[in-house]
């Protein structure tokens, strides 16, 4: 389980497509504090640490992460937004997100908003019923609030810390980022569903 709070911003340092696709990434975690079999989120998809060095660490992604997640498309040099696994008794400063990415939205537009960039996304068709003002989403593993919803898309707002901190900063229309919707909603929408 993870917070939606980045910890880290790193990058790809090396991909292998030759079998399970093979990601190496570079941190300024202390790779000392990180197990093998550690859970890290990136962008938002929890992977396992398989292997590390002083300042990186490796994981392998399956077929089905990478038809579900934008991991399928990342090249070498790529930034990436890290979370580790949160522990019993860490503060929870945004939501619950459980690194399970539901699908994939596109940034339709950006706009300054003070010192803040506003961003709309487009959610696939299957998970728009998910988001709701003023609700929680996680994208590429951000916790962030919605600010309001018209049918598909939505928008919320970054401030300049999160752009300086996260992906944030280099994103652009027409982007394509993972996205998972709130765990509430999941359920609520499931317990509604049923007969």
């Amino acid at each position: 389980m993870f917070t939606g709070i980045i910890t880290d911003l790193g990058s790809v340092r090396a991909v292998d497509r030759s079998g399970e696709v093979r990601f190496e990434f570079s941190s300024s975690y202390d790779m000392g504090t990180v197990d093998i079999g550690a859970s890290i989120a990136c962008n938002g998809v929890c992977l396992t640490v398989i292997e590390k060095g002083a300042d990186w660490f490796a994981m392998q992604a399956s077929a089905e992460t990478l038809s579900k997640t934008t991991l399928g498309g990342w090249e070498t040099g790529r930034p990436v937004n890290f979370e580790r696994a949160m522990k019993v008794g860490d503060e929870l400063g945004g939501h619950i997100v459980s690194g399970h990415v539901d699908g994939i939205a596109t940034v339709v537009d950006i706009q300054m908003d003070g010192e803040s960039k506003r961003f709309t996304f487009e959610a696939p068709q299957a998970l728009k019923k998910y988001v709701a003002p003023k609700g929680s989403v996680a994208i590429d593993g951000v916790s962030l609030t919605v600010n309001e919803v018209n049918d598909d898309r939505f928008g919320i707002n970054v401030i300049p810390h999160t752009q300086s901190v996260t992906t944030f900063g280099a994103l652009k229309v027409g982007d394509k980022v993972n996205m998972e919707i709130d765990m509430l909603a999941r359920y609520v929408a499931r317990l509604m569903d049923k007969d």
